[in-house]
């Protein structure tokens, strides 16, 4: 019997990352495929989850999020990017930065209407567009540098641009997108009447003195521009699923009646221990990024060692390195076989493609992992390239 699956959703399938880590299970391998720390957040949250819970905060929060953490969410934009936001309005809490994407895709596209996005792209990007049966432009980032195409990226824009849909720093590539491409990005947003939705989940994980900079901080933006994050990926707790976007009051409201039918609400005692985190002192933040770049600079050393060519990421958890010389010819192909090959596990770049040609040997590495689990990947991987050598 055929699938009764929707047709455009037929091409998706399972998520690389669930394939990916199966494998990982099945094989033993080094998981440095799905991006999630192997270490818990800070020790504040933690307790203040546990307090959540023995102090009775199991059911249903409100709609829109519990208030502290709205509270916090507006804090933080301030204290950060100085935005200035209403909690009650601007600001609404999500079951993770992809329902985040979701509701905001869901309520702003129709069918017909075309958003632009850079590729490769976080692979929900692709999926969500397609449930709003709305169609994918994209302008492809190009191995090492990812440098934006100012006429590829042109060409993605007509006149049923309905909104950009932007992630910095970015995923997979660890590119932090500059102020002349965002401001880029923005005149033709500005001048095609589209919102510019911006995966902001990595803001803090920036390395060697990289700047984030929210589109909506940019001239002419903040009326156009809804912003996502996430405590997951800042605060070491991708399975609390506690995301939020921001931007103004009437597409806040247009997200909030579609989120609605989506979870309705989660996550009830760990939206306090998120608004917990968010209000941590500088030295977490400053120790974050020290660790992150420290094991950067580790497993980026570790793939340069194997002769292969690394794009040194600015921000995010990931690596990406042309695999060729490990006898790499299709990314899918090898990815799947790299467990055996090396008892590690990576991500292939081409399925965040639709140019697949353009990352056919990439493969993308995590690298937000224990010292020693990334250590002995290298040495794994130090091994398999002597044999492929």
């Amino acid at each position: 019997m055929s699938s009764p699956l929707i047709t455009r959703m037929q091409p998706f399938g399972t998520t690389i990352f669930a394939e990916m880590s199966a494998l990982a299970g099945r094989t033993g391998a080094i998981n440095l495929g799905q991006g999630f720390p192997d270490t818990d957040g800070p020790q504040e949250m933690l307790d203040a989850a546990k307090a959540a819970i023995d102090g009775g905060r199991n059911q249903y929060p409100p709609g829109a999020g519990v208030p502290e953490l709205l509270e916090a969410i507006a804090s933080h934009q301030e204290r950060f990017y100085g935005i200035r936001l209403d909690p009650a309005s601007q600001v609404l809490v999500t079951c993770g930065a992809t329902e985040a994407i979701a509701s905001v895709v869901l309520a702003l596209c129709e069918p017909g209407d075309e958003v632009v996005t850079f590729e490769p792209y976080y692979d929900s990007y692709a999926a969500t567009i397609a449930l709003a049966g709305a169609t994918r432009r994209t302008s492809v980032l190009r191995f090492p540098d990812f440098a934006v195409d100012e006429a590829s990226l042109r060409a993605a824009f007509s006149t049923r641009t309905r909104l950009v849909l932007l992630n910095t720093p970015h995923n997979p590539t660890g590119k932090v997108f500059t102020r002349d491409e965002l401001e880029l990005v923005a005149s033709l947003a500005r001048e095609h009447d589209a919102w510019v939705v911006t995966d902001e989940v990595y803001e803090h994980l920036l390395f060697d003195g990289a700047q984030h900079v929210p589109v909506a901080t940019l001239p002419g933006m903040a009326d156009r521009t809804i912003t996502i994050s996430s405590a997951g990926k800042t605060f070491s707790a991708t399975g609390w699923k506690v995301g939020w976007l921001s931007g103004p009051e009437e597409a806040v409201a247009a997200a909030r009646t579609v989120k609605q039918f989506l979870t309705f609400v989660a996550s009830g005692p760990f939206q306090p221990a998120s608004a917990v985190a968010l209000g941590l002192g500088d030295d977490f933040y400053e120790g974050l990024v020290n660790s992150m770049q420290r094991k950067r600079d580790l497993l980026c050393s570790a793939l340069e060692g194997l002769g292969l060519q690394v794009s040194r990421p600015q921000g995010t958890y990931f690596v990406i390195a042309d695999a060729a010389p490990l006898g790499a010819v299709g990314g899918l192909e090898f990815a799947r076989r790299l467990p055996e090959i090396a008892g590690v596990v990576g991500v292939p770049v081409s399925v965040f493609h639709d140019d697949a040609d353009a990352a056919r040997t990439l493969i993308r590495f995590a690298f937000c992992k224990k010292d020693e689990v990334l250590q002995e990947a290298s040495r794994r991987l130090a091994a398999a390239g002597t044999h492929a050598g």
